[in-house]
């Protein structure tokens, strides 16, 4: 079995610098993702440090630093309601805020390493809004006006394809990340009726324009909705450890053509000791025998976590 660690602000520890220093720097950005695969050998790879800020920056929102080895974040939101998003602009990924260093970064490591796969993350609608218009504000107009937010989540779709347009341009991947979507944060009955018709859009027009079904990676409890997922067209999910990963697996097992990557505790990977991180591996490993197309995954590994742990866990899960 293949082992599919997510490395973004672990990138930058094997460099000794900050989350910070390396989400600002091209060359920083590039060498801390090279020492990562050079590393693990992961797969894909996806370069980035706080993925989730790039399109919400590129909107006009403000990433502060945390100081010392936190995870940037934007700072607060630049709107009150998710109606306000329907003024926006389209973002232009050859000139909006980082977007294009990220690209640049993934084209580099493409050519650097063309026996790896390179997704460039790209965020979901809802991921979008939550960040500019706030979770607390957005999951009020959720609950009060869920036709208004539908909308404004379509609004976004134009943007991240043409994204998508950019990436595929300069010979890289996609991989889609919308955890900020998942149950209980929006319930299955609001998640189809808010966030699907957008999530849809957007992965359909992903897949026109890179010629296949986009990596749809969404965290959380993500059992209830996975019905609705599979409706995108998908064919990657994860089976986050959040989830009922056993009733996650009984739902998909006959839909062998979707590749599913089941997550481990990355506290416990992080943390340790080996007993607990082989346990954990074990447990996946009878959960998934006998189902094909499926690997060992982990949520954004932690800073600090210790090289050897993920070396030891992929040594481990490749015999199998």
């Amino acid at each position: 079995m293949e082992l599919s660690p997510s490395v973004y602000e672990h990138a930058a520890a094997l460099l000794g610098r900050t989350p910070w220093e390396v989400s600002r720097d091209a060359e920083w950005l590039f060498e801390a993702h090279a020492a990562a695969y050079r590393r693990y050998r992961q797969t894909p790879i996806m370069p980035g440090i706080d993925i989730y800020n790039l399109e919400a920056e590129a909107y006009g929102g403000k990433v502060e630093n945390p100081g010392g080895f936190g995870i940037p974040a934007i700072a607060r939101p630049i709107f009150t309601s998710a109606s306000d998003l329907l003024g926006l602009r389209p973002l232009d990924p050859k000139r909006d805020g980082r977007i294009p260093m990220q690209i640049a970064v993934a084209a580099r490591l493409a050519k650097t390493f063309p026996e790896a796969v390179v997704r460039v993350p790209v965020s979901g609608p809802f991921s979008i809004a939550s960040n500019l218009v706030g979770f607390q504000n957005l999951l009020c107009d959720v609950a009060v006006d869920p036709d208004t937010v539908a909308r404004a989540l379509m609004h976004l779709v134009a943007g991240q394809v043409a994204f998508a347009e950019e990436i595929k341009a300069q010979g890289v991947d996609v991989a889609f990340f919308e955890s900020a979507a998942c149950p209980p944060l929006l319930s299955p009955a609001m998640f189809r009726r808010v966030e699907l018709p957008a999530l849809s859009a957007i992965l359909s027009g992903m897949a026109r324009v890179l010629g296949h079904p986009v990596p749809c990676i969404i965290g959380g409890d993500t059992t209830p909705i996975l019905d609705a997922i599979l409706e995108t067209g998908t064919r990657y999910v994860v089976a986050p450890y959040e989830t009922d990963q056993a009733a996650f697996m009984k739902k998909i097992w006959d839909r062998v053509e979707v590749r599913v990557r089941v997550n481990t505790d990355v506290e416990v990977i992080s943390r340790g000791p080996w007993e607990r991180i082989q346990a954990d591996a074990d447990r996946i490993l009878r959960l998934v025998r006998g189902r094909a197309n499926v690997c060992l995954g982990t949520g954004a590994l932690p800073y600090e976590t210790p090289p050897d742990h993920v070396l030891r866990l992929r040594e481990y899960v490749s015999r199998f």
